[in-house]
């Protein structure tokens, strides 16, 4: 967040008097000195308490945790492996496995305090080891969200004024699940969930339907329901052994 700050001015005024006298054969006058009227004390002004550096840092740690960005969701970055994760978050996490999440998937649930953080995908069938590399990560926790404070349980109105126009869409062939893509999206690798085209749909679509489809329509309520978040760069892939 940029901190706008106002310069103080300070305008300094002084007045000099210089008096000229020619001479003269005048006797000299005995000048009196009025008495002094004794003056109020200037009240003395104390600056507000800048916050402390530390505290500052806390705020954007704070902040970092609960990012939504291109690189992943809070701790949890895309390239680094699960152990690295491990050593980050410490022993007051838990790793939960879900299997089955969602078509093609499985997932590890992070879990603190008895909250599901996040989610780390990877491929149906398989483990997911100490040693693997995160290439996806979804979250359905609303305290998680992009650097302009969009998330799930965000409304899509709110998310348009942001990132402008969106177009909802569905596939019959993937689940039916319905994404919302908008004008000016945050990042190529990142996607909000908005719900699913055969029921509770975000959308408002014409008839008939078809294994594919979209519109701009969208109902007064419908909100985000997830972020995912996904590697599409050869950063976060692990190297193939020869």
């Amino acid at each position: 967040m940029a901190l706008l700050v106002k310069p103080t001015v300070m305008v300094l005024g002084s007045v000099l008097w210089i008096s000229a006298c020619n001479g003269s054969s005048a006797p000299p006058t005995t000048a009196v000195s009025p008495a002094q009227t004794p003056q109020a004390a200037t009240p003395t002004l104390t600056p507000p308490a800048s916050p402390s550096p530390t505290s500052a840092a806390e705020a954007s740690e704070a902040e970092e945790n609960v990012l939504i960005s291109p690189k992943g969701i809070g701790a949890a970055q895309l390239g680094m492996t699960l152990g690295e994760l491990k050593q980050r978050l410490g022993s007051e996490v838990e790793f939960i496995v879900e299997s089955p999440f969602i078509v093609d998937f499985d997932a590890l649930a992070v879990r603190k305090d008895g909250e599901v953080q996040y989610y780390i995908l990877y491929l149906a069938g398989q483990s997911f080891s100490d040693q693997d590399v995160i290439q996806g990560l979804l979250t359905d926790n609303p305290k998680f969200q992009t650097a302009e404070k969009i998330g799930s349980s965000s409304t899509i109105r709110e998310a348009e004024q942001v990132y402008g126009p969106v177009t909802l869409s569905y596939n019959t062939q993937n689940e039916s699940r319905e994404y919302a893509r908008f004008a000016n999206q945050p990042a190529g690798n990142i996607s909000f969930a908005t719900g699913s085209g055969n029921a509770e749909s975000a959308g408002i679509y014409a008839s008939p339907l078809g294994a594919y489809n979209e519109t701009q329509q969208f109902k007064d309520a419908a909100t985000i329901q997830s972020v995912l978040v996904v590697c599409l760069t050869e950063d976060c892939v692990p190297p193939t052994n020869p």
